[in-house]
């Protein structure tokens, strides 16, 4: 009897033991999740407020009426823009060209005939630098120097501006701002300057949303051959091309994470 009493004594013994070594065990990886946990949010904090205060670009806007805006870059070449105004004379629309001061040097009669012709003009810069690092005077000369080109042929206010590259910072977006500008990505590209055929640039830009921004270039080698196939395509899935400029909000709207222009009005068309 007295074995049993001792075995008995001994198993509690050993299972109060084997608790308490349980709950050190929990303990400690409690421990080691709060310590994590507030590594974490010691190290993403100050990510999570540099994303919150980062100005974004409108990449695109949110819009119900499937307008689209086509868009075209234009620093290098001209031989292709009368074409690309003609085709779209061709089908009633109207684009947006970004363009680069000494191109406004270049070919300053084609500056005033897109304008004359209806098309929105926004500057690409002076000199096509990557912008987004630059000081703050340094953009201000850069948009200086090319909005007085586009005006003093056009004797029209410039509303909207496209970094070069893409490329940009809160203090390019806060510079342009302080110059009445929009500044303007795009969220389809056409890659029509990395050499695609007509069809494989016009299958790209033919998978835009309404809203969307679409990238080409003025001067790239299959555009005038994709342009038309691009402006049916649009026009038979029913959307409506229109300039950048009639596409954008004025007033009570945000930029979300994406660079989606937002409306705060109720039932936007």
């Amino acid at each position: 009897m007295s074995e049993v009493l001792e075995t008995i004594t001994y198993s509690r013994r050993k299972g109060k033991k084997h608790r308490k070594k349980i709950s050190k065990i929990s303990g400690l990886a409690l421990l080691l999740t709060i310590c994590l946990v507030l590594l974490l949010i010691l190290n993403l904090g100050p990510i999570a407020l540099v994303m919150a205060n980062r100005k974004i670009p409108i990449y695109c806007v949110q819009r119900e009426d499937n307008k689209v805006a086509l868009t075209f870059d234009a620093a290098w070449g001209a031989d292709k823009t009368e074409r690309i105004m003609d085709i779209c004379d061709q089908f009633g629309i109207k684009v947006t060209f970004f363009l680069v001061g000494f191109w406004c040097d270049k070919y300053p009669h084609l500056v005033k005939e897109i304008a004359d012709r209806g098309h929105a003009i926004g500057t690409h810069s002076e000199t096509h630098p990557k912008m987004g690092s630059l000081p703050i005077q340094k953009i201000s000369e850069e948009l200086t120097s090319s909005l007085k080109k586009i005006t003093d042929n056009t004797k029209g206010a410039v509303k909207l501006f496209r970094p070069p590259f893409g490329d940009y910072s809160n203090n390019l977006i806060e510079t342009a701002d302080s110059f009445g500008l929009f500044t303007i990505q795009w969220s389809v590209d056409s890659l029509d300057w990395k050499g695609l055929s007509a069809i494989q640039i016009a299958e790209r830009v033919l998978k835009a949303k309404s809203g969307d921004i679409i990238l080409c270039h003025n001067n790239s080698d299959h555009i005038v051959e994709a342009l038309p196939v691009i402006i049916r395509g649009l026009l038979d899935k029913k959307f409506i091309p229109v300039r950048v400029d009639e596409m954008l909000f004025y007033d009570d709207y945000y930029i979300d994470h994406s660079g989606k222009q937002i409306s705060n009005k109720k039932h936007v068309n």
